[in-house]
């Protein structure tokens, strides 16, 4: 049997890869029992800090890896894909109904147990065919964060995390803000006012509402925002963020047009009000299938809730917005993976053990699953006393896995997947678009070898614990 501590994304995977090949799980979860300052619900795979993973496409890295997760029969991407919202050409989902499905999924599973209790410390494991996947994520409890800094010999490292604002689809003024999406560059509507309910993806008029600034009122923002204060942060102000997820007002800081040319860059869109492309734009995504809550699409953010308030109403079409949530500040646990795991996240030095999620250093919710798939089939190769094995490094899957356990130990930070972490091709092609689907080709082709060769496709006849 295996044995999973943590029923988020990673630790969902895991069980889901281990079930369907007929090995029994047991998951450990401690909500409710013990809840965390960001979750809500005693739901599995609850997401918190956004509703987006991200690209849906071949032609970026995080495409490719939930296309390659596709092949492999992922539940978080089953249910991802069955949740989803419209969001361009991103796979973005309804948060609610996103965990009620996986939570359905691994309750229907006869060879999954479900534990409601917190698990102090890491079990001890009597023999590699009782593997154990630490999956806790990023909010990892007191007691259970001691014990592996115990195994690991080190202080964990750790950085804070920020999570955007949500508002009331029914307090956004839609005789301000237009709907369009940058790839699809078409919006239409001409002045008249727009209600999220009118429109979907079949449309064409785009998955975004847009929020456009001219300079004075985009000025106007930034000063705030710059001047705004801080919520109070309870651990070491040393602790740095997450590049790939800074709060809006750390962007801020570094430059008058930092957030021009990042969360709220104008490029690709047209204003139909005046016809022309406007100085800034903040954009908001739908964050239910209802259409009844927007998230600000990049807005993460440690400002103190009043000051929250009052910099977010002055977003053109935001003066009346009401906030479903206001972002906030948690912190993010992680393991120096590179001195800990090797290439299948299974931890060097305790046989049986594995690490998966943002504990074991990766960012991002399909990063995270991924990690918990790739356990997963590990933790069952284990069971049946077959070897582990990685996906290739040319293979997304494979490329995360190498980089968390061969990057630079020093000053390790974990990463979403990105092209920059394949192998080059040995006859690229000219151009990026080309050469990013030649690799996307190689990826797919290269993992179709290796799931063959390991044996991956899913076993029918359940293990005897």
């Amino acid at each position: 049997m295996i044995r999973i501590i943590g029923g988020g994304l990673a630790g969902s995977e895991a069980a889901w890869q281990a079930a369907s090949r007929g090995v029994p799980v047991t998951i450990h979860e401690m909500r409710p029992l013990r809840t965390t300052q960001v979750h809500k619900t005693d739901q599995l795979a609850e997401l918190v800090c956004s509703n987006s993973f991200r690209g849906d496409t071949l032609e970026n890295a995080v495409g490719l890896l939930k296309a390659e997760m596709r092949e492999l029969d992922s539940l978080v991407i089953r249910v991802a894909d069955a949740t989803c919202v419209p969001a361009g050409s991103a796979l973005a989902v309804d948060r609610d109904r996103f965990a009620r499905g996986i939570t359905e999924a691994l309750d229907a599973q006869s060879l999954v147990t479900i534990c409601r209790e917190e698990v102090p410390g890491i079990p001890d494991i009597f023999n590699r065919r009782a593997p154990v996947i630490v999956a806790t994520g990023p909010l990892t409890s007191e007691s259970l964060s001691a014990d592996i800094v115990s195994l690991v010999g080190q202080d964990n490292l750790y950085f804070y995390d920020a999570i955007s604002p949500i508002v009331h689809a029914d307090s956004i003024d839609y005789s301000v803000v237009f709907r369009a999406s940058r790839q699809r560059r078409n919006p239409r509507g001409g002045g008249r006012t727009l209600h999220p309910r009118e429109v979907g993806p079949e449309s064409g008029e785009g998955d975004y509402l847009n929020c456009p600034m001219s300079e004075a009122e985009y000025l106007r923002f930034y000063d705030a925002l710059i001047h705004a204060e801080l919520a109070e942060l309870h651990d070491f102000d040393r602790t740095p963020f997450f590049e790939g997820c800074l709060p809006i007002e750390v962007m801020a800081h570094r430059g008058i047009d930092t957030l021009r040319f990042g969360p709220m860059k104008p490029v690709g869109l047209t204003d139909p009000a005046t016809g022309r492309q406007p100085y800034a734009v903040v954009q908001l995504r739908q964050d239910n299938l209802a259409a009844d809550h927007y998230s600000l699409v990049g807005f993460q953010t440690q400002l103190k809730w009043g000051e929250q308030r009052h910099v977010l109403q002055l977003i053109p079409g935001l003066e009346r917005a009401e906030f479903v949530r206001l972002g906030m500040i948690h912190r993010n646990t992680y393991v120096n993976a590179p001195t800990l795991l090797d290439q299948t996240w299974q931890t060097r030095a305790r046989e049986g053990l594995f690490f998966a999620g943002q504990i074991s250093g990766v960012e991002g919710y399909v990063e995270s699953a991924a990690s918990g798939l790739i356990a997963g089939l590990n933790a069952v190769a284990l069971v049946r006393g077959a070897e582990t094995s990685a996906p290739p490094r040319t293979t997304a899957l494979g490329a995360l896995a190498y980089y968390v356990s061969h990057a630079d130990a020093t000053n390790y930070q974990p990463t979403n997947v990105a092209f920059g972490l394949f192998p080059s091709l040995d006859k690229p092609p000219r151009g990026r678009q080309a050469r990013r689907q030649a690799l996307a080709q190689r990826a797919l082709k290269d993992l179709a070898t290796w799931r063959v060769a390991a044996s991956i496709d899913a076993q029918t006849s359940p293990v005897v614990s």
